[in-house]
């Protein structure tokens, strides 16, 4: 199966590649996600870019890149780096610590892996995420600057981009933050976040499940304390009950919302690979996962359109894709939020999440799933 996830994969990046990377604003040794397909003017001219959706853009490039290294991919990695940068004016930065975080990861990858330099920026992000924690405030670091919501979309991956950068004191205690305050006792499943008050916002998204996997995997890989392969196996038990249907992963929309559940399988997919093998309970947990991914990945692929020889992704990996126009509400920023379109698969996160799922089943069937009885 190996061959055939590479070539979906292949399929997906070629989705995104002809309907939404363009020159930004015709400048040379760029590129950049128009926000939707079809699109229309201000969308094309990147007057909305939404920062976050880009940064997984690239994240996801960087898995294309890692698959099968050529010199068009390094280049399109770094086109669309540099193109974040140019559209952002001022900085690196901005206001939103898990924006930032994002970024961050995906920067720090592409420097990491294939020398992509760009030393300043993940100096200048990580120093945002640092400064930022607030234990007197009641977390953790804010959703935002000014922000009294202490969430887990902010603090999972800065809590992973500290680790990879070398604060492993700082992410362990935030993955120790995020299980002490978010964990919800009944379910196992992480909770949205806390406020200063200590108000609880209970709503469970999958994106938080992903980054709290991805940083207990990365913590228990780099310290080997059990307490971090432990909540690993906890979690994923948590997901499957309470987030998958036969396997597959629910629900999903458009907007900021299209990138959620792609995020969960990204990180289950990093479960597979990075766990170590040590006990019974680790294997077990690698196993769900991947059966997790792959069988999402599967229904995604199944329920695709496909336009013109390329696939587009639904919004709900359970349901048909269906076709976006230019009729209807086209997704708007509001309260710090992206809101789909009325058809959501219009969205640019929608189809990148599907993209980033092609590449996850890609890593779990090169790492050996579904394994043979």
């Amino acid at each position: 199966m190996q061959e055939v996830w590479a070539e979906r994969a292949d399929a997906a990046e070629g989705a995104i590649v002809s309907r939404h990377l363009r020159r930004l604003w015709g400048l040379p040794r760029t590129a950049l996600g128009v926000v939707a397909w079809p699109a229309v003017r201000r969308e094309r001219m990147f007057k909305p870019w939404h920062y976050w959706w880009q940064a997984h853009l690239l994240d996801t490039a960087i898995d294309a890149l890692e698959r099968d290294p050529t010199p068009k991919r390094r280049r399109r990695v770094a086109k669309v780096a540099r193109s974040v940068r140019v559209r952002n004016v001022s900085a690196w930065t901005n206001n939103y610590y898990d924006d930032m975080a994002w970024l961050g990861l995906s920067l720090e990858r592409a420097q990491r892996m294939f020398s992509v330099d760009h030393r300043t920026a993940v100096q200048a992000l990580e120093s945002q995420l640092f400064d930022s924690w607030s234990p007197a405030d009641g977390g953790g670091i804010p959703w935002c600057k000014g922000s009294d919501f202490y969430n887990t979309p902010a603090n999972g991956p800065a809590g992973i981009m500290l680790a990879r950068t070398g604060k492993l004191w700082r992410a362990q205690a935030t993955a120790d933050w995020i299980d002490e305050t978010l964990r919800d006792p009944d379910s196992g499943l992480i909770f949205d976040g806390i406020r200063r008050d200590g108000t609880l916002e209970r709503a469970i998204y999958s994106y938080c499940q992903g980054v709290t996997l991805g940083l207990e995997t990365e913590l228990s890989t780099r310290l080997g304390e059990p307490r971090h392969r432990e909540r690993v196996h906890k979690l994923v038990d948590a997901v499957y009950d309470g987030m998958t249907e036969y396997g597959v992963i629910t629900g999903g929309g458009g907007g900021d919302g299209g990138l959620f559940n792609a995020i969960l399988a990204r990180y289950l997919a990093f479960v597979v690979v990075n766990l170590s093998w040590e006990t019974h309970e680790d294997l077990r947990a690698r196993e769900l996962a991947a059966q997790i991914v792959l069988s999402s990945a599967e229904a995604a692929w199944n329920n695709r359109l496909q336009i013109e020889g390329l696939p587009l992704f639904g919004h709900d990996w359970t349901k048909d894709a269906q076709l976006p126009s230019l009729s209807g509400d086209i997704a708007t920023f509001a309260a710090g939020t992206v809101r789909s379109s009325s058809v959501p698969e219009r969205d640019l996160s929608v189809q990148v999440g599907g993209w980033m799922l092609m590449e996850a089943a890609f890593v779990v069937s090169a790492a050996g799933y579904p394994r043979k009885r």
